[in-house]
């Protein structure tokens, strides 16, 4: 997963040098990195059905095999077209989340869930692992060598996966609909609704901060992805900390402080952009939250619907992954329109108060 999640999040680190390449305005090179979280979310419903129905081994080898085509596609683009073409598919990578979270939930008891699925969820430091290298590598190599250098590197990920696990026993009568069983749910859309936020975030900073800082404050891209690694990493860490604490204390409170810390710390970044010692204290403490609120949310995930975890872990990591797609999107809007990102962090704010209100209106967040 920290291979595919490195693929998943390489465009943001190097989105710099790619503008620079194509001479993009702040909106286009929004949705450059936003648009492989598309792809990667909207395929976990899918994917997280079929690691249900058929082996989690197979369709996590598959997929890894898949990424190679886009990657070796982006390595000859020539033009933004082509760039955003391939971006679009390399967005698969994101969809080993789901994949990952079905097949480490069946072999363990569900007292045990929310560390175990924190720890299979630190496979996100991928996006940290991107902001490292991918600098580094564009700055030695070029762009195009980049999209090689992984399609290589994920080519024997999926091999040593292959060979290097094993599968237990899969039901492969389950039907399509009682796989989509989970949408009945109303704690299936509430999960949703909370993991849209706070994987969000993580995702949304994690892949626009090194834009957002080069903008901001003039760092070179190596500098600027290092920092906005050091996000990631830490909401990555934190997240099996969040599983276990949920594992032992009552998780709607949990995601009350979860919500009030995120709307607190992003009302205030929206009035102290200029000060990078604030804004950077207040990133990180969002990174501390959302991570552990990731923890809380797919501690809850396999006790909604038992035999569909992995329809449940689509459905909700999807809403995660478009929960990461849009703010990029937003931020360089109105960046162009306003000259500033204020505005996007009051949105932030604003709808972390709309969960924290959920969340208090809901008696128990699972049967």
């Amino acid at each position: 997963m920290i291979v595919s999640f490195t693929i998943w999040s390489m465009i943001s680190p190097m989105a710099q040098d790619i503008s620079a390449l194509y001479n993009l305005s702040a909106t286009q090179v929004s949705i450059l990195v936003a648009v492989p979280t598309i792809l990667g979310s909207i395929m976990r419903i899918p994917l997280g059905i079929l690691s249900d129905k058929y082996s989690g081994r197979k369709v996590y080898t598959l997929t890894m095999l898949f990424l190679i085509i886009p990657l070796i596609g982006a390595s000859f683009a020539d033009s933004y077209g082509w760039m955003l073409f391939y971006a679009f598919f390399i967005g698969m990578g994101g969809t080993t989340f789901a994949i990952a979270i079905t097949y480490v939930s069946g072999w363990y008891p569900k007292e045990k869930q929310g560390l175990v699925l924190g720890i299979a969820g630190v496979g996100n430091i991928g996006t940290a692992v991107a902001g490292f290298i991918i600098p580094v590598i564009v700055a030695t190599y070029s762009i195009d060598w980049a999209f090689r250098i992984l399609a290589i590197a994920i080519a024997i990920m999926a091999v040593i996966f292959y060979f290097g696990t094993s599968d237990r026993e899969q039901s492969g009568q389950k039907t399509l609909k009682s796989a989509l069983e989970p949408l009945k749910h109303q704690q299936t859309w509430m999960l949703s609704l909370f993991y849209f936020l706070t994987f969000g975030v993580f995702v949304a900073l994690g892949l626009y901060l090194p834009t957002l800082l080069q903008d901001l404050y003039d760092l070179t891209s190596v500098d600027a992805g290092q920092r906005a690694a050091i996000f990631v990493v830490i909401a990555t860490f934190i997240r099996p900390l969040g599983g276990m604490i949920a594992d032992k204390f009552d998780p709607k409170k949990l995601l009350t402080v979860v919500f009030l810390v995120i709307a607190a710390c992003a009302a205030i970044i929206a009035f102290t952009t200029g000060n990078v010692i604030l804004f950077t204290v207040f990133c990180l403490t969002i990174a501390i939250f959302s991570g552990m609120g990731n923890g809380v949310v797919f501690k809850l995930v396999p006790m909604v619907s038992q035999g569909n975890t992995g329809a449940v872990t689509g459905i909700v990591g999807a809403a995660g992954g478009l929960g990461g797609f849009f703010p990029p999107i937003v931020l360089g809007v109105f960046k162009d329109m306003t000259g500033g990102y204020y505005l996007g962090f009051i949105l932030l704010a604003l709808f972390s108060l709309a969960c924290l209100w959920v969340n208090l209106r809901r008696q128990k967040l699972v049967k």
